[in-house]
């Protein structure tokens, strides 16, 4: 290990192939030999590896960069969460650890990958059957890239993770190595598999329930029984009492500034009128990338109200809005969510993604590897006020979401939820990817656990230096930032 310090629907694309560089033709024993052959050019233990230069970009000058296409305003919002700890500095930092993973080894062997895999980026979501399934769950830098970078994103994040809760260092190599050991098993598994039994493959919730539960104390174990009973009611109805409220007889979204910021008080009345006067155009547009029998239903309901809304950590400082909706009467709600999608962090690094719209990208990417996706997945391109040109994509705001507090979990929870999204990670890059060469390569023995043990405390250590460098920075006043939002 080396490490020196120094709008309108898209149009049709074409999408480039997720397989081996192997022949469509090939068959399963030329697969799995291919992925053999790669440990010859790609040792496992390369994987350890992490080549820092002397002329590393500034992590603040990379996030800056990000921060240029953003709301001016919001910003400061961004910097005051990532600020928070270590864990939360990474989360906001995908655009940092792509441009760090450029230099890292790879097999060439492509999947759809989440391009921001750490640990929050997984939880609890409704299925249109009404199935509470687990799941990767956010695909803002989804692109077609290396399997590795998304295993090395979840391992380092559960090192972080482990350290940020106090574990021992003894404790965080344990949930490093069985995370790692869980998606090499899933993959060998995957490998053996049907197309169709890996298509519909899931993550038993209560299984996974029952297990983290049984590895917390009384108080922990009570606050996530109530997370996951909380799960099936986080859905419209819930957001209509807890976001909306009665003015003048019409039900409104109400103001919460800056993290919610209803459009009647970012916008003059003449701008207002005007985007109002378009949204039926715009759904219109956006309706047209729904499959073709939902869009009846979506025509049942009426435009409310529309809010700027903050989200997460890395996404902050994007467009983010919420959209209530009304079928039948005033109890009858439907919020959706739109969030700018701008180009990958990946892209930079790798080929382009193909397609015209980031937000059918987004849309694409998280099609192709959730075990169930959102309904009313969708995306548009349109101008804003500021006559700039952009991508969103549209989804329900709440659908029995949830995620994991991972500040709750201590060793042997970190261990089980850090297995359960190396499984669900490694079905995802199965469903997309070429899962015989994959496993054939990754073998059967604890090699690749134990570089990517090595690779992630390495980056965990540069990743608390990188938080350090973030935080003198808001010291110097070189950047703003807004704490306790």
């Amino acid at each position: 290990m080396s490490a020196s310090t120094a709008g309108v629907g898209a149009p049709t694309v074409t999408i480039a192939p997720l397989q081996s560089p192997l022949s469509t033709t090939a068959t399963t024993k030329e697969r799995a030999a291919y992925g053999v052959s790669l440990q010859r050019l790609v040792p496992l233990e390369s994987h350890a590896d992490l080549a820092i230069s002397v002329d590393r970009p500034s992590p603040v000058a990379l996030l800056e960069a990000q921060s240029a296409s953003r709301v001016p305003d919001l910003v400061p919002i961004r910097y005051g969460r990532m600020l928070v700890s270590p864990f939360t500095f990474y989360r906001g930092a995908a655009r940092v650890m792509a441009a760090d993973l450029a230099g890292t080894a790879r097999t060439g062997l492509p999947v759809q990958a989440c391009g921001d895999a750490h640990l929050s980026n997984f939880g609890l979501f409704a299925t249109p059957e009404r199935r509470l399934v687990f799941d990767v769950n956010d695909f803002d830098e989804t692109l077609v890239g290396p399997w590795e970078w998304d295993v090395k994103r979840l391992v380092t994040s559960l090192v972080i993770a482990g350290r940020d809760n106090g574990l021992s260092a003894k404790q965080v190599r344990k949930v490093a190595l069985a995370a790692t050991a869980s998606y090499r098993n899933a993959m060998a598994q995957f490998a053996q598999m049907r197309d169709l039994d890996v298509w519909y493959a899931h993550a038993d919730v209560d299984d996974f329930g029952a297990r983290v539960t049984a590895q917390l104390d009384q108080k922990r174990r009570k606050a996530l029984a109530k997370g996951f009973a909380k799960a099936r009611t986080r859905d419209s109805m819930q957001a209509l009492s807890k976001l909306t409220r009665i003015d003048g007889g019409r039900r409104v979204i109400r103001s919460d500034p800056p993290l919610l910021v209803p459009i009647a008080e970012l916008l003059s009345d003449d701008e207002r009128a005007a985007i109002q006067d378009r949204f039926f155009d715009l759904l219109d547009a956006y309706k047209a990338t729904l499959r073709a029998d939902l869009r009846p239903l979506l025509d049942q309901y009426r435009f409310a109200d529309m809010a700027r809304k903050v989200v997460g950590v890395g996404s902050v400082g994007t467009r983010c809005w919420v959209v209530l909706m009304l079928g039948r009467d005033e109890d009858d709600p439907l919020f959706l969510q739109i969030k700018e999608a701008q180009q990958s962090v990946l892209e930079e690094f790798l080929d382009p993604s193909g397609f015209d719209n980031q937000g059918e990208r987004v849309v694409t990417g998280q099609r192709r590897t959730q075990e169930s996706s959102d309904i009313f997945l969708g995306w548009l391109r349109t101008d804003g006020v500021d006559g700039v040109r952009r991508d969103f994509y549209f989804r329900q705001l709440r659908d029995w979401k949830m995620s994991v507090d991972i500040g709750l979990l201590r060793p042997k929870g970190l261990v089980i939820y850090g297995t359960v999204c190396a499984w669900a990670l490694a079905r995802s890059h199965a469903r997309t990817g070429d899962r015989v060469a994959i496993s054939s390569y990754l073998g059967e023995s604890d090699a690749f656990d134990r570089a990517l043990l090595k690779f992630a405390e390495v980056y965990a250590g540069l990743n608390e230096r990188d938080h350090l460098v973030l935080s003198k920075a808001v010291a110097d006043g070189e950047v703003t930032a807004l704490t306790g939002v």
